[in-house]
């Protein structure tokens, strides 16, 4: 008879790790719509990647290289790193809908 401490060890050791989700969220300053971008995105992670995610915020007035990397042209700019492929999302990300399905978080209805 099996003990239930083998039991869980099996399911531990069996489990896929959780891929932890690159974010990077381009803005420019303190403004309402940056704000509101992180907000929103934080809300969205917290919800649906609970523990599996980084927010990297990139404020392009105090670093603005970093823009020709991920070819930002407009802000506020949410680019998923990882994982692959890279996405990228413009606006305030306050439609959630539009936002999970540009992350590919959840299937197109």
């Amino acid at each position: 008879m099996r003990t239930p401490t083998v039991a869980v060890k099996n399911k531990s050791k069996s489990k896929p790790k959780k891929e932890i989700w690159e974010l990077r969220l381009y803005v420019a300053g303190q403004t309402p719509k940056s704000i509101a971008a992180f907000s929103n995105l934080k809300q969205i992670c917290e919800e649906h990647l609970a523990g599996q995610y980084r927010i990297e915020v990139i404020d392009l007035l105090t670093n603005t290289k970093l823009a020709r990397g991920d070819q930002i042209f407009a802000i506020p700019t949410l680019v998923r790193k990882l994982p692959q492929p890279v996405r990228k999302i413009i606006g305030d990300l306050s439609n959630t809908e539009r936002v999970l399905i540009g992350l590919d978080l959840r299937p197109r209805s």
